[in-house]
């Protein structure tokens, strides 16, 4: 019997994605082992730390990388620093009545859940522009919220972000001018492999954070930053295991072994032969499913995050309502099966989460779903 059957709950396939309500992603053998080898001896940490950073830093080709407790543990920690950095202060100094002199500038469009890691700190948001294109943002608008409290600008790159923000290049450019940190919220922009590396070396960007448990498939509960070696030194004596604003935040050995494991595997992988193994399990579905009564299956691409991978995009045709039956139907089922509907009339089945199998099982079970769908309403 294994841990969930125990719990009382069903084993789940995930065609939806890496989201954290769904566990991110399933951790390789070789990240396991890992994390398994580190605990199985103690450690200075600090010097642990060190020689982790250090092979991040090297294998995602930046100045420096750290290991953090997950996204927003990376938000909170880059905003902390930028305001140590740009308020002139020790770490040890930095207060919740020292953040609340901080103001972080932000594009309205960007806003979101996730920059409660901002706000948390104590820092206030300033926004710009408005989400949409109708009255675009410009670089005078963007300048003209910068004053002598300004401690940072956060971006977040997304696929789900709405219009209304200048291109990275430009808010780099203006901040450097400004002298302000720019922080970007990356956390689901792997794949493309190159996004390691691309918002530093050719954006500019001080600290990036990429979530450690989405498609690096690293431990859940971790969060990997890189950035420019001075901004993440300094971030290193904010953060654990220093004492003050960040030591609540604390990382351990088996994450950071777990983490860079994890990153070893994602820089060698042949990312072409899985996109194109992922091209093949939508064909998979469309075969499997286009023939039914009223069912158009679809290649969608990008996916939700913007990343470059297809989904299969299920519709009902003259029948809007299918789409959350089914969805309600394959969750409800042993094993249970996540998919999202979209915001119309359609159901993703997203490969990118899924094991070599997986997709004809869901398949076959979408198929049972509308057999039986049919003969209820033969009935009524």
């Amino acid at each position: 019997m294994d841990l969930y059957t125990q719990l009382g709950l069903r084993p789940m396939i995930n065609a939806a994605g890496t989201y954290t309500v769904l566990g991110g992603s399933r951790m390789p053998v070789e990240v396991l082992e890992a994390m398994n080898a580190a605990a199985g001896s103690f450690a200075s940490i600090p010097e642990f730390q060190r020689r982790v950073h250090q092979r991040l830093a090297e294998l995602t080709h930046n100045e420096a990388a750290f290991v953090v407790t997950g996204c927003a543990a990376g938000l909170y920690l880059s905003a902390a620093t930028a305001a140590v950095q740009r308020l002139g202060l020790r770490p040890s100094e930095l207060t919740p009545s020292r953040m609340a002199e901080a103001e972080v500038v932000v594009f309205r469009s960007h806003r979101n859940p996730y920059d409660w890691a901002v706000r948390q700190l104590g820092a206030r948001l300033v926004e710009v522009g408005y989400p949409n294109e109708i009255q675009p943002v410009t670089e005078s608008d963007f300048r003209a919220v910068f004053t002598d409290r300004t401690t940072a600008v956060l971006y977040t790159v997304s696929g789900w972000t709405a219009p209304g923000a200048l291109p990275l290049r430009d808010v780099r450019r203006i901040t450097l001018e400004y002298g302000v940190p720019l922080l970007v919220d990356a956390a689901a922009q792997l794949p493309p492999v190159e996004n390691l590396w691309r918002f530093t070396r050719e954006e500019g960007a001080d600290a990036v954070i990429f979530s450690g448990g989405k498609d690096l498939r690293g431990p859940q509960a971790s969060g990997l930053i890189v950035g420019r070696q001075g901004f993440v030194d300094l971030l290193a004596e904010v953060a654990f295991p220093a004492y003050g604003i960040g030591r609540m935040l604390k990382v351990g050995r088996e994450e950071m072994a777990g983490l860079l494991s994890a990153v070893e595997r994602y820089v060698s992988l042949d990312h072409a032969a899985r996109k194109q193994w992922c091209e093949e399990q939508v064909e998979l579905a469309r075969r499997g499913l286009a023939s039914l009564p009223g069912v158009t299956v679809e290649r969608s691409y990008p996916n939700e995050a913007g990343q470059p991978l297809p989904r299969a995009l299920v519709r009902w045709m003259g029948r809007p309502e299918m789409a959350k039956r089914v969805q309600e139907k394959l969750l409800a089922g042993d094993p249970t099966i996540a998919a999202h509907i979209d915001e119309k009339d359609g159901l993703f089945l997203n490969p990118m989460t899924l094991e070599e199998g997986e997709m004809s099982l869901i398949v076959d079970r979408v198929k049972a779903i509308l057999a039986d769908l049919a003969v209820d309403a033969r009935r009524s």
